[in-house]
């Protein structure tokens, strides 16, 4: 294949003499991806060329030529007129030096890089970046949990079938299910704003690799740029993409909840259930069946659990086996960051608008209802009467039994033939068989009693307000 494109015409060309491959150049470049990152860029080139003004290397005149020119490569990406350079742009980095050039001239331009490394500045941009969409998934996730508890709160008298291995189990209200899941994505929140602080943790100044020798104020630059604190370790700052495998499993975990979330709202929403029915904004229907009405918005969400797990395992492997410092694989950490952080964001946002418009149907919940699932209940009448747990599910167990002998539910038996399987229960048994007593009866912390909801509620909203 032929040769094109002088390695000696890139920033890292002068002891190349031969060409590269034209299909190299493009294996190389990253500019398509991570021109996302130009206002990041351009703010820590200028925070950057402020330390080197502070310390002698550039002069005031040179700074403010730096300045000016920088926002001015800021506005022509934000009016969409900067023009990309194939062969020459490789990345966001070397576009806006190449441009910062033609603008004020290469003579000053040139002193912008002194001291610095592309390493550190893609490390810095990066987790600029990245700070700032995990502060908007923040906000997506608190709108998501306020849904939740108003919901959880207003519903709150709605019981409905809880479940173990997809079987009837005993009666749950509503909210508590909502809670069961709401509390899951709290705790999510609480992780989201534990990993947004680790990722905001400034890298720049540390060079190549071996830090700077030009007595730069990284305090200085790190404050301008709004980060929290320093990475300490120059080795570390340009080889490390823990914030980002981070920022994957968080959002792997996430999803993961999300998934168990989508699945419950599909089977609920099914005929079958009919517990929710789904606004049509976030249905779609069948080219075939006139009669369908697909929950479409949860599959996806359900799907993109894989999706999400999936760049988070890819770049676990890329990383796992590189070299200390820099090394070019880590440019694959950019394209799943980057899918990653729209595939979150996108799903919260959806899953917001799903349980804010879909309609809950207490009356078919109520129907799901059936008298054995009172046999714990039925139990614990026994073991208030002092009889031991193990020996009233015996007895209950044999009321279910004869209750399907008889074909009928065991609300139905009579007062007779419930006392000639155990003489202790008496006629006021029949006070088992109320759903909402059931509920009501669970009044320990994190049960289902409308007290007991209601405090859960109440967690969630503490740990929205971050007081968790």
């Amino acid at each position: 294949m032929a040769q094109s494109a002088p390695g000696k015409n890139m920033l890292w060309g002068g002891r190349f003499t031969g060409g590269l491959d034209p299909l190299m150049v493009a294996y190389n470049e990253s500019i398509y991806h991570d021109r996302v990152l130009y206002a990041e860029d351009i703010a820590g080139s200028i925070a950057y060329a402020r330390a080197t003004k502070n310390v002698g290397i550039l002069t005031e005149h040179e700074f403010s030529e730096i300045e000016r020119g920088l926002n001015a490569v800021k506005q022509e990406w934000q009016d969409g007129k900067f023009e990309i350079k194939p062969g020459v742009d490789e990345d966001i980095h070397t576009a806006n030096e190449r441009r910062l050039g033609e603008i004020i001239g290469t003579a000053i331009s040139g002193k912008l890089h002194t001291g610095r490394s592309r390493n550190d500045q893609v490390a810095t941009d990066m987790r600029m970046w990245l700070r700032e969409r995990l502060r908007q998934l923040e906000t997506y996730l608190v709108d998501f949990l306020k849904v939740i508890a108003s919901r959880a709160e207003a519903e709150i008298d709605f019981v409905m079938p809880g479940y173990t291995h997809l079987q009837r189990a005993q009666p749950v209200r509503w909210s508590h299910w909502l809670l069961s899941h709401g509390l899951n994505f709290a705790t999510d929140l609480q992780r989201l704003r534990e990993t947004t602080s680790r990722v905001n943790r400034c890298p720049l100044g540390c060079g190549a690799l071996a830090g700077n020798p030009f007595g730069v104020d990284r305090d200085a630059i790190a404050k301008e740029l709004g980060f929290e604190t320093l990475i300490y370790n120059s080795m570390a700052g340009v080889g490390d993409r823990d914030f980002v495998a981070e920022t994957l499993q968080w959002g792997s975990f996430f999803m993961m909840h999300m998934s168990r979330f989508a699945e419950d709202m599909i089977l609920y929403s099914s005929a079958e259930f009919d517990f929710v029915r789904l606004a049509d904004a976030y249905s779609t229907g069948s080219s075939l069946m006139p009669q369908k009405k697909n929950p479409d918005s949860m599959e996806l969400l359900r799907g993109k659990c894989g999706r999400a797990f999936g760049q988070m395992a890819g770049l676990m492997m890329t990383i796992k086996g590189i070299p200390t410092t820099y090394n070019k694989d880590l440019q694959e950490s950019i394209e799943p960051m980057l899918d990653h952080v729209k595939t979150v964001g996108d799903s919260i946002q959806i899953a917001t608008g799903v349980l804010s418009t879909l309609t809950a149907k207490p009356e078919s919940m109520l129907k799901a209802l059936t008298p054995d699932m009172l046999a714990t209940d039925l139990a614990d009448y026994l073991v208030r009467k002092g009889v031991p747990f193990r020996e009233t599910h015996h007895i209950s167990g044999r009321v279910v039994a004869l209750a399907e002998q008889e074909k009928t539910p065991m609300d139905q038996l009579t007062h007779d033939q419930l006392y000639a399987i155990d003489s202790r229960f008496d006629k006021d048994v029949e006070q088992v068989f109320d759903y909402q007593r059931s509920v009501e009866m669970k009044t320990a912390s994190g049960g289902t009693s409308k007290r007991s909801v209601q405090e859960q509620i109440s967690v969630m909203k503490e740990t929205i307000a971050g007081k968790r």
